[in-house]
Order: C-alpha cells, then sequence, then structure tokens
C-alpha cells in the first residue's frame, strides 16, 4: 500500500471508498452466482464471515476467541476439494483485486476534487517564495531540473497486462459514475458496462503460461508510455507552466522538460542471458518506431485543427516552397512515366505481328519464336531495385539439358516460375506506386495554393517524413538494407523540432496564439520529453563479464590475463590504451560465446550512441579500473565501427556508471570516484564528453540483503555523502541515480518521502530513480496518478536542491547511528548467514522455491547455481518473507539495535533524532508501514504446517524480535499503536484483512498438499492464484 502512492500525503474519503467496494462486491457476487452456483457461494460466504469474526475479535483483544475461530477456519480450508479451494483462491483474489481498484479511483478522484493538493506545484512555490527564495532563483531552478525516470523489468509486476487493462477500465467507470450529471439510463448502462468487464475478468486466466521474453517486457514498458504517459507527459508541463506563471510571472520554456524518462526493459543483461545484443538493438528500434507512430498520429490531429491561413511571411514562403519542391518531384515522375511509356511502344514495334496477346500455347509448337527479353524490362520501383538484385530468386542463364522448361524467362518478358511471379507482385505491392491508388482514397487532394492552408502544407510535409522514417524502421526491425537519407526522414527530435517550432512562432505573430498554446504546445513538449526514442535504453552489465572480455583480449595480445593484474596495473593499462589512437581488439580475434556477446554489446552502443541509448551501468562496481574498462571497450569498439562504415558513429559515448551495490563497495565508492576523478585521461573526458557530469548510481536492493535495512540505509546515506564530496574536490557535477525497489526490503517508499531523506547537497537539481514492476503501473498506469507521481517528483527535487533536509545536529548523532547500524548488522547477519538452520527455514516456511512457477520475469532468480542466501536475488528474498506476512528483510536486526542503544541510555537521544532529522524519521515511518502489515497468528501458522519441528524454534525467536521491534519503534515515535498518525493507511490494510487473512490460510495448505504432490498442476495453479491474491492484499511483491 505505501509503495502505489503516497499515503503520508494524501487521504481519502472513506464512505465513498466503502460504497465503492460495496458496489463491485455486489456485481462481483452476481457475477459469482451465476458462474459458480448459489451453494459454492454460501461456502465463500461463510468462509468470509468468519474470517471477518476473527479479525473484529481480535483487533477488540479477545486473542482467545478470535484463535478458536481461526482454527475452525483453518480446518474447513483444509477439507475442501482441490477444485473448491481453486475457486475459492480466485474469489478472493478478485475481491482483493476490485477494492484495490477502488482504492485508485478515489485517489484519483481526490487529484480532480482538490482545489490545492498537498506537495503540488503551487504549494511548493508558495512555501518556497515565503522562506525567501527569489521567483528569479525559483524560475531558474524550475527551468533546470533534470529527474529521469528509468522503467524497469524487475520481475513483480503479478499481474497478467490483460488484467490490468481491464483494471484500468473498471476505475474509469467507476470515475463515470462518480459523476452528478449522469441520469438513470446512462447509470444503469454503465453498471451493465462494470457487469462485462467483471464477468470478463472473472473468465480470464490470472496466471501467465509462459514466461515472457525481454523483448515482451520491454513491449509491455513502451505500453505504460503510450496508454498513460503520452497523455500525462503534456498536462504535467502545463501545470507547471501555469504554477510558475502564476508566482513568478513567466511561463515554462515550451522544450523545457524537467522530467524525462529512461529504461532497463532491454538493455538489463546483469544475470540475464536472455537479454542479447540482438534483443538490445531490437528494442532501441521498436521504441523508436512506437515514438514515430505516435508523432504520426498527433500531426494527423493538429493538421485537422490548423486550418487557419493566418500566418507569418517566413512561414508562408516555407510552404510555398514544400509545394514548389511537391510540383518538381511530380514532373519528374512524369518524366519517368513518359519515359517508360516509350520504351514500351519501342518494344511492341520489334515484335511480330499480334505478338502481344496471349499466347494460347504454353508448351506446344508456335510459328513464331520466343522472343528472350532480360529481366529488367520487368517494371521494379527505383527503391526496390537493390532489395530485387539482392532477394529476388537467382535464374540460371545455362539451361538445364533434362529440363528444358524450366530455365529462361517467358516470351512475356516474366519468371516462368509461380513462385518467382509472387515475388514481383510482392514487390510492387510494397512500392510507393503500388499504394498509390489506396492511398488517395485515405487522404485528402493535395493543396495547390500555400495561402490556403499554409499550416496543413508544411505539417503534411512533417507527417510525410515520419511515414518514410516509419518504413525505414520497419525495414531495419526486418534486416532488411536501407539508407538513411536526411531530406526525406528524420533522425534527431531537432530534425522534427524545427518545423513544429516555426509553426509556434507563427501563430503567436498572426494574433493565434491560443491555437499555438494547445495541440501544437503539447506536440511539441511531447517532442523535448520523449524525442525519437520514447525512452532512452540504459545497457547494464556486471563488472565480472568485462574483465572476461579483456581478458580474452589480452591473453591473445600474448600480453597476460588481465584479471590477475593488480589495481594499478589494470589502470596503466587502460589509460595508456585510452590515450591512444589505434583500436585494441583486432578484427581477427576469436572468443568464447560469452565474450563475443560483450563484444557485440558495445558494438550496439557504438551504432546507436547516445541519440538512442542512456547510460552504461556496471553492476558491482567495486573499483576505479571497472569504469576505465567499459570507457576502453566503449572506445575501441567506435573506432572500429568508424573505419568500417567510413563515418562517424551516430551521436556521443554512451555514459558510464559505476553501481555500488554491496555495503562493501558502498564504503569504497567515495575512494574510487576520487580515484577516477584524479586520472586526467578521465576527468577531461567527463569535461569534454559528459558537460563535466559525475553518475555514480547506489543500489538499495542488494545492500539490504546484505546487511539488513537499516544498515544498508545508513550506509547509503554516507556512501552519497562521501561520493557528493569527491566531486565537489574536483569541480564535477554529480548525478545520483537511485536503484530503488518497489517494496521498503529493496529501498521502495513513497516518492516524496524518499527525495526529502536524501543527503544534502546530494539532490542538487538532479536525479534519476528506478520505478520496478508493479510500482510501473500503480504509479504511471493512470494519466492522472501519473500526472501526480510526475508533480511530486518535481517539487521533491526542487524543495531538496534549495532547501535541502537537516543534516545530523551533532556527531553525537552520526556515533548512535554507527552503533545502531553495527548491532543490526550482526543480529541480522548472525540470523541469516551464520545460522545454519536458517536457509533450511527459509525454504521450508516461505513458498520461495515455488515463486519460479509465476512466469512473471524473463531474467533467472539466481545469479548463479546455489542454494546459498549470498546468490539469490533480492526481489525472490522478499517476495517469499512478504507472502507469509513476516516481512522479515525490511525489520530483521532494527529491534536489535534500537534496543542496545536504549538500555545504554540513549532513549532520549533517538527520540530527538526522529522528530529534527529527515533521514531518520523516514526510516522509523517506513518500517513502522512494513510491522504493521506483518501479522504474527499468520507467520506462526506457517511454521506449524509447513516447518519440520526442530526448526520451529527459529520462527518464535524471529517472532519475538519483531515483537521487540514493534515495542521500540513505538517507544522512538513516541506512539502507542503502529500506524496512529495514518489512519487512512491502517484503515485500508484492515479493510483487506478479512481476505488476505483467509488467502494465506489457504496458501498454507495448498503448499502442503503440494509438497507431497509436487507434479499436481491444478494444485501449482491454486498455489500461484494465492501468491497473486496475497500479493493484491499486500499491494507490493519483491
Amino acid at each position: 500500500m505505501t509503495d502505489t502512492t503516497d499515503d503520508i500525503a494524501e487521504e481519502i474519503s472513506f464512505q465513498s471508498f466503502e460504497d465503492d467496494c460495496k458496489l463491485l462486491g455486489s456485481l462481483f457476487n452476481d457475477v459469482l452466482q451465476r458462474e459458480v452456483g448459489s451453494s459454492f457461494m454460501e461456502k465463500i460466504e461463510r468462509i468470509r464471515i468468519l474470517a471477518q469474526s476473527a479479525l473484529n475479535l481480535r483487533l477488540a483483544g479477545i486473542e482467545d476467541t478470535a484463535n478458536l475461530l481461526e482454527k475452525q477456519l483453518t480446518c474447513e480450508i483444509s477439507k475442501m476439494p482441490l477444485e473448491e479451494a481453486l475457486t475459492l483462491a480466485r474469489a478472493f483474489t478478485h475481491s482483493l483485486n476490485l477494492m484495490g481498484i477502488a482504492d485508485t479511483h478515489h485517489r484519483m478522484h481526490k487529484l480532480i476534487d482538490a482545489t490545492q493538493l498537498s506537495r503540488s506545484c503551487d504549494d511548493t512555490f508558495t512555501q518556497l517564495l515565503h522562506s525567501g527564495i527569489s521567483s528569479e532563483e525559483l524560475y531558474k531552478t524550475v527551468c533546470k531540473q533534470e529527474v529521469e525516470i528509468v522503467l524497469t523489468a524487475h520481475p513483480t509486476q503479478i499481474n497478467r497486462r490483460t488484467l490490468q487493462y481491464k483494471h484500468v477500465r473498471i476505475a474509469n467507470l467507476l470515475e463515470y459514475n462518480s459523476r452528478s450529471d449522469i441520469g438513470h439510463e446512462d447509470r444503469e448502462t454503465l453498471i451493465e458496462d462494470l457487469v462485462r468487464e467483471i464477468t470478463s475478468v472473472w473468465q480470464t486466466d490470472e496466471l501467465r503460461r509462459q514466461k515472457p521474453t525481454p523483448v515482451d517486457e520491454a513491449r509491455a514498458g513502451l505500453n505504460i508510455v503510450e496508454q498513460s504517459l503520452w497523455k500525462a507527459v503534456p498536462h504535467y508541463l502545463r501545470r507547471v507552466s501555469n504554477s510558475l506563471k502564476k508566482f513568478t510571472g513567466k511561463p515554462l520554456p515550451l522544450t523545457c522538460t524537467p522530467i524525462k524518462f529512461g529504461s532497463w526493459m532491454g538493455g538489463d543483461r546483469d544475470g540475464n542471458p536472455n537479454v542479447t545484443a540482438k534483443v538490445t538493438k531490437e528494442v532501441s528500434l521498436l521504441s523508436r518506431w512506437m515514438a514515430i507512430d505516435l508523432y504520426i498520429r498527433e500531426v494527423d490531429s493538429l493538421r485537422f485543427e490548423l486550418s487557419t491561413n493566418r500566418c507569418s511571411d517566413r512561414f508562408s514562403r516555407l510552404a510555398e516552397d514544400i509545394l514548389e519542391k511537391e510540383s518538381s518531384e511530380k514532373d519528374s515522375d512524369r518524366g519517368q512515366s513518359s519515359f517508360l511509356n516509350q520504351q514500351n511502344s519501342s518494344l511492341l514495334t520489334q515484335l511480330p505481328d499480334k505478338a502481344q496477346h496471349p499466347s494460347c500455347i504454353e508448351d506446344g509448337d508456335s510459328q513464331h519464336s520466343k522472343f528472350e527479353i532480360n529481366s529488367t524490362t520487368d517494371f521494379v520501383p527505383p527503391n526496390l531495385q537493390k532489395q530485387n538484385e539482392e532477394d529476388s530468386p537467382k535464374i540460371d542463364s545455362k539451361p538445364n539439358a533434362d529440363d528444358t522448361h524450366t530455365a529462361g524467362l517467358t516470351s512475356r518478358g516474366s519468371f516462368s516460375s509461380t513462385s518467382q511471379l509472387l515475388f514481383q507482385r510482392k514487390l510492387f505491392a510494397e512500392s510507393k506506386i503500388g499504394r498509390a491508388s489506396f492511398q488517395k482514397l485515405l487522404e485528402p487532394p493535395p493543396l495547390k495554393r500555400a495561402g490556403m492552408a499554409p499550416y496543413r502544407i508544411v505539417l503534411g510535409d512533417v507527417k510525410d517524413k515520419l511515414v518514410k522514417t516509419r518504413k525505414l524502421l520497419e525495414l531495419l526491425l526486418e534486416g532488411l538494407p536501407c539508407e538513411y537519407d536526411p531530406r526525406v526522414s528524420y533522425e534527431t527530435s531537432e530534425q522534427l523540432l524545427e518545423p513544429l517550432l516555426l509553426c509556434y512562432e507563427s501563430l503567436q505573430s498572426s494574433g493565434a496564439g491560443v491555437l499555438a498554446d494547445g495541440k501544437l504546445a503539447d506536440l511539441i513538449r511531447r517532442v523535448s520529453t520523449f524525442g525519437m526514442v520514447l525512452v532512452k535504453l540504459d545497457l547494464r552489465q556486471e563488472s565480472a563479464r568485462h574483465a572476461e572480455a579483456l581478458d580474452a583480449i589480452t591473453t591473445y595480445l600474448d600480453l597476460g590475463t588481465y584479471s590477475e593484474w593488480d589495481e594499478e596495473k589494470k589502470l596503466d593499462f587502460l589509460t595508456k590504451e585510452l590515450k591512444g589512437k589505434r583500436p585494441l581488439v583486432p578484427p581477427t580475434i576469436e572468443v568464447v560465446p560469452e565474450v563475443k556477446e560483450v563484444l557485440d554489446t558495445f558494438r550496439v552502443a557504438a551504432e546507436f550512441g547516445s541519440e538512442s541509448l542512456g547510460a552504461y551501468v556496471i553492476s558491482m562496481a567495486s573499483n576505479a579500473s571497472d569504469v576505465l574498462a567499459v570507457e576502453l571497450l566503449q572506445k575501441d569498439t567506435r573506432l572500429a565501427v568508424t573505419s568500417e562504415h567510413g563515418k562517424p558513429c551516430p551521436g556521443g559515448t554512451l555514459r558510464v556508471v559505476p553501481l555500488f551495490e554491496t555495503v562493501k563497495d558502498l564504503r569504497a565508492a567515495g575512494y574510487v570516484i576520487r580515484k577516477l576523478l584524479s586520472i586526467d585521461w578521465y576527468r577531461e573526458h567527463i569535461q569534454k564528453n559528459h558537460n563535466g557530469h559525475q553518475e555514480v548510481m547506489v543500489g538499495y536492493s542488494d545492500s539490504g540483503k546484505d546487511s539488513g535495512r537499516f544498515t544498508a540505509a545508513w550506509e547509503l546515506y554516507k556512501a552519497q555523502e562521501d561520493v557528493v564530496a569527491a566531486c565537489n574536490e574536483f569541480g564535477i557535477k554529480i548525478t545520483l541515480f537511485h536503484g530503488r525497489g518497489g517494496s521498503i526490503g529493496r529501498g521502495g517508499g513513497p516518492t516524496y518521502l524518499a527525495i526529502q531523506s536524501q543527503p544534502p547537497g546530494s539532490v542538487m537539481g538532479t536525479l534519476r530513480s528506478t520505478e520496478q514492476g508493479e510500482m510501473v503501473q500503480a504509479k504511471f498506469g493512470i494519466p492522472q496518478t501519473a500526472v501526480r507521481q510526475l508533480e511530486i517528483y518535481t517539487t521533491a527535487v526542487l524543495l531538496a536542491t534549495l532547501k535541502p533536509p537537516q543534516p545530523p545536529r551533532e556527531q553525537k548523532w552520526r556515533n548512535l547511528m554507527e552503533e545502531i547500524s553495527t548491532i543490526s548488522s550482526q543480529n541480522y547477519k548472525g540470523t541469516v548467514y551464520e545460522n545454519p538452520e536458517f536457509i533450511s527455514y527459509f525454504h521450508e516456511a516461505t513458498p520461495q522455491a515455488e515463486l519460479g512457477y509465476l512466469n512473471i520475469g524473463s531474467r533467472p532468480a539466481r545469479r548463479k547455481s546455489s542454494t546459498g542466501i549470498g546468490h539469490l536475488r533480492a526481489i525472490p528474498w522478499v517476495f517469499a518473507w512478504t507472502q507469509t506476512r513476516f516481512v522479515l528483510p525490511a525489520w530483521l536486526g532494527v529491534g536489535a539495535g534500537l534496543k542496545g542503544v536504549s538500555e545504554k541510555g540513549y532513549a532520549d537521544d533517538i527520540q530527538e533524532m526522529y522528530k529534527e532529522w529527515p533521514f531518520f524519521q523516514s526510516t522509523i515511518d517506513l518500517i513502522e508501514m512494513v510491522l504493521a502489515k506483518a501479522d504474527i497468528p499468520i507467520t506462526k501458522l506457517y511454521d506449524e504446517q509447513l516447518v519440520s519441528e526442530s526448526r520451529r524454534g527459529l520462527g518464535d525467536m524471529l517472532r519475538k524480535e519483531l515483537l521487540t521491534t514493534e515495542k521500540y519503534v513505538l517507544v522512538i515515535t513516541g506512539r502507542e499503536k503502529l500506524l496512529e498518525s495514518n489512519k487512512s493507511l491502517k484503515k485500508l490494510i484492515e479493510s483487506r484483512l478479512p481476505y488476505l487473512n483467509a488467502m494465506n490460510m489457504l496458501q498454507v495448505e495448498v503448499l502442503k498438499r503440494l509438497r507431497r504432490d509436487e507434479d499436481n498442476n491444478k494444485l501449482r495453479d491454486a498455489l500461484l492464484i494465492t501468491i497473486n491474491g496475497i500479493a493484491a492484499g499486500m499491494r507490493n511483491t519483491g
């Protein structure tokens, strides 16, 4: 729940929320009555009532009676036949999803109804101006802001895309239902539509039956852009612009975009062998194709709107030039057509009488000999002649002695083979001439004079170039040869912006500013935000893979084994090669497939450049040589590609971003950056090619799995401080890239809270942050919520830049943090890594082993084949504990740390830290939210039913730790109960518990049966549906 929107910031109207839950619940019950019958509906309702009653008793503190009811509920579920258990799981899963939809709808409704939202542009600008920031400084800071939201394919989105779309449609129908101006008949129609959607949801398979490919994942991300962000971005920028004008007197410049988007979908190959160079190339081209396709639609709409003939003299001349160019091209086409007709006429005079008539004799004798002509007299469109030469069937000029009818050409100048004839027809159909008559049916007749509708003429030319660009991309996607011609197609956003800005200036200067600031302004802002690629694709690879590639190269060149050298020798070698002008890698080198894949990826990076691609991220970076190794491989490949193509590579080199993930690497991050910037070549490279900007990524997932959430949070804070200080020492600007997960155990949480708790100086108008898995759909899947999230990013970064959060007030606070962190880490590691029973307990008490059946991601669950926690990905680690309601990764060790310093007499100090230090306060608040979702009786049920008796003591110990953590969190916050200060979130969580508790009980029963009958596919399906349902109830996965 905390992860989908900013729960601390915004509340919803519970009366209307409950009314919608009742409406959807009632309609769903009607659907179930038809689908499963009244008899089974009575069982479903009985189980729901038992779960609700047990919950009410527990909330009232009547634990013994609640335990009895829960035992009765568990007993009834255990007696259910498999088919009934499967249907119950589906029913409760959809009930939880429908409650989530009602919640989403009411957040949307609040955004529409509120006059001034908290953390909005109006609210934040007012706050800053009242604090003494000048309007000029406010304006400049907003205009210079550079935030990039990077969408990733991390496997945490459990719902199929089909169901996600259906959920959005139900939310839109609820929105329509909340209007006061719809009549009785319309409302009845709306209810019928809701019933149809809910029926469709019930009759749709909830489970993915095969794993998605990386291209599938990329398409899903691009669909979010098309369906939501494409609509949201102009609204968001208009809101920022209007607020700026209101408070500073100046609107946001038209091409200024405080937020842009990146992606890892199809570029993140770290531990995922399915992401290859070919996949990256396809995804990048697909992204460009979709961008062009969207622009074509917008230009079409704009042409219809801009029918005015008032324009500037400059614009009129541009329209005249376009008409003149089109006219000259038509004259040229007519000349070519006349030439072809003359050729045909002269050909006919050379033929025998009536030779042009169809022959009735194909294989028999004829009084006329065959007239042999060259195949080039067949019409082949000029743009396809080269393709025809390469792809057409080859004809043997020497007839086969055994078959006199198979070779050569017939008297009608066509191929004798049917397949060859079809091939020619295909080429003709794909040609411009083959399409011309059909195109005329779709397009209005061309304008003859520029004065009639100059904007339509210019935009028609823009559309024509966009269509040709799209066709070019289609040929590239199909692997066919093609040549880019800048005169007839677009390659950069600047080329597309030029005519659009001319349109805008002309409209403004001719008194039609109101038209200029409509759809045209929106299109210009889209081009400025999305460019020609929609989202720039980052590449990510593990540092060890680059070392393997350099090993192969240095061994081939008899220089030794690169990975065996010490750090200084590596740096000397890399720096020397980077300064050189010759390629390092010989074209004749032969390498193993794994190394070839790395080199192929760099080739794609060279061919596409910074116009299409974003950053090259090095995961598990630990040394300066890790960065220089990528710089060298990148430079070397660009030299080779330039030499082959005879022209420079497009765009610039990709910026290389080290990702520090483990606690050890985070502690060394500042040292590594200082080492890099002390190298003259590297510092000059950053200043020359990247505008004096160094980007550094910090990882939240692996650091949390490594040492626990509290220690990870503190080490991340210190690492950012150190990296910022290192860059300041060398006069280099810094952008921090936050690899945050969806769940709190992986660094997730409300966006605003996260940004406002960063170290002072770490957010200086720039920020990159990942949005992963289910968070992409939750935050950006609906335009209204997307606008709000983009606004929150903008205002949070603005506040952190102009009014940075307070640092620790005194050194004593830092010392206390070190002590809490040390105790917390020791407790966490002692349990997770040093207790020999823990791994077995983890596998028995959670559905971790069964999560692989979900098919929710293209990458493996482990980086390496090992059963230990170390090589397990952070997502399944968090996901498994979230399912059992233990949510252990987010709190384990925290209670021990807080207890340790409190018992030493520092309780008052940490209470002060909570009140005055934003970082410490947000850390504790997020842990409090997680604790509110944990459920001790449910965790105990998993242990009693699934865990070996000898290991149940470990579960009891962990539950005591959970209670200790809850106790000391309440001591620090000064509250009596969890979420006492956030009653909205508390009530929302409680509203889902009757379904959620029953789902956990059902999951325990299904797991118990499945572990006795592992090949039972129906049991497996039932388990996966319970996993879906619990994820829907917890509102996050991993």
